[in-house]
This record gives C-alpha cells, sequence and structure tokens, in this order.
C-alpha cells in the first residue's frame, strides 16, 4: 500500500531531510511515525501524499509510483489519501457540513451523493448533527474530529495524520485515536506521526522511528494483506 524504496529528500536550501528510508506498509496496517522534530516525519508524509516528489529513491502509494506522476493525475492521486493536519485546517466562516463536504465539491460530486457522504463521514466520527454549527462554536476535540471526517469523506483507502492530538488533551486524545482506530478496523491503511511515544508504545503497533532523516526501526519490507493477522495477534 506505502513503500519508500531507499529515499531521500533534499529541500533547495541544501537541507537533507530524509536520508536512504526505506520502510514497507501493508494494506489494512496502522503504522506511528514517531522523532523529535525536523527528523523528517512531516516530509515523509508529504512523500505520501504528494505534496512533495522524492529527490532520490522511489515512493509507490496504492501501486502508483510518484515520482513520475504526471501533474494532471495529482488530484486524482490525492483523492485516494486523506490527511488530516494538527491544527485543522478548517474555514471558520463555513458550516461543519461545508468543511466536510468540500472535497466531495472539489470533484464534482452530485449534491445527494455529497450529503450522505458528509452524514456517513459525521457518523463515523461521533459528530451526526453537527452539520449546520461553525467550527468555533465545537470544542477542540470536535474540531479535530471535523477534519478526520473530511478526510475520510471520499473513502480513501490510505489516511495519514500529522501530530493529530498535539493540541488536546489526553481525554480528548484519546477519543481522536479511537475514531483512527475504528477506521483502521474497516480496511483504511493509517499512518499517524506523533510525538505521543507513551500511547505508540501501549497501543501495541508497529512504529516507524526516525533519527535526523534516517529510519531507525521498524523498517520491515514486503508486508502483503496476508501478513496482517499475525501482526495482529502480536499486538
Amino acid at each position: 500500500m506505502i513503500r519508500f524504496e531507499h529515499v531521500a529528500k533534499r529541500y533547495p536550501n541544501g537541507r537533507d531531510a530524509l536520508s536512504g528510508v526505506s520502510f514497507d506498509v501493508a494494506a489494512g496496517e496502522f503504522v506511528y511515525l514517531t522523532g523529535r522534530s525536523g527528523a523528517g516525519k512531516s516530509t515523509v508524509l508529504k512523500l505520501i501524499a504528494l505534496l512533495e516528489r522524492p529527490t532520490r529513491g522511489k515512493v509507490t502509494v496504492n501501486e502508483v509510483s510518484t515520482a513520475t506522476l504526471p501533474g494532471r493525475q495529482i488530484p486524482a492521486f490525492r483523492r485516494k489519501v486523506g490527511v488530516v493536519f494538527q491544527d485543522h485546517k478548517l474555514l471558520p466562516d463555513r458550516t461543519v457540513f461545508d468543511n466536510v463536504a468540500l472535497p466531495l465539491i472539489v470533484a464534482g460530486s452530485l449534491p445527494g451523493e455529497t450529503e450522505r457522504r458528509v452524514r456517513a463521514a459525521l457518523d463515523q466520527v461521533g459528530l451526526l448533527g453537527k452539520e449546520p454549527m461553525l467550527p468555533l462554536e465545537l470544542s477542540v476535540g470536535e474540531q479535530q474530529r471535523v477534519g478526520i471526517a473530511r478526510a475520510i469523506v471520499g473513502r480513501p483507502p490510505v489516511l495519514i495524520a500529522d501530530e493529530p492530538t498535539g493540541n488536546l488533551d489526553p481525554q480528548l486524545a484519546g477519543e481522536v485515536m479511537a475514531v483512527f482506530r475504528r477506521l483502521n478496523e474497516i480496511g483504511t491503511t493509517i499512518m499517524v506521526a506523533t510525538h505521543d511515544v507513551v500511547t505508540v508504545r501501549q497501543s501495541g503497533l508497529r512504529e516507524l522511528v526516525l533519527v535526523d532523516g534516517r529510519l531507525q526501526g521498524g523498517d520491515r519490507m514486503d508486508i502483503t494483506s496476508s501478513d496482517l493477522p499475525a501482526i495482529q495477534a502480536s499486538r
């Protein structure tokens, strides 16, 4: 589902964000990405979402190599990768419904289909009935869940999240992580970048550790969906 093969990323200022990173995430797997600030976590997520391209190496997502994908095909590629941001990036003057519906509207979804999918996404994150509210009328935890609903409304097979609980207290963080676990249980492949090492270790899920742009552990390659029962049984 997600494969990095000897990936390096150097920015125009000469900074090497990643150096020789290789890992494989199977379809339906839930993986954490950890490391200190500046370790390269956000760069990994940007490469998965095709917000950046690798300088060297190969990134494959949903069986598509991002390095050679023509620009005209990028919007369709991104619709298959849901992205959850730490700061929500909600439109403050638009309702919850409008915020969640935005990806569908951009994709040209019909109004009836849009309404059905928005309600289904909000139901998945426990916010059904909040459609007419504005983001500032919600709690911080609810705002984050709106961001998750927007990321999954198009039913992407891959969901990535950048520090989704970084601004939340432990109780709200637990609620958000419970949403991710429910999504994973229905087959969504999930990668969460986080500083919360305690939550990661308690989860029993695989952890990819970045130190100064290099992967320090968890870099198992050639994991396939047939391997998932064994992986899940070891949690």
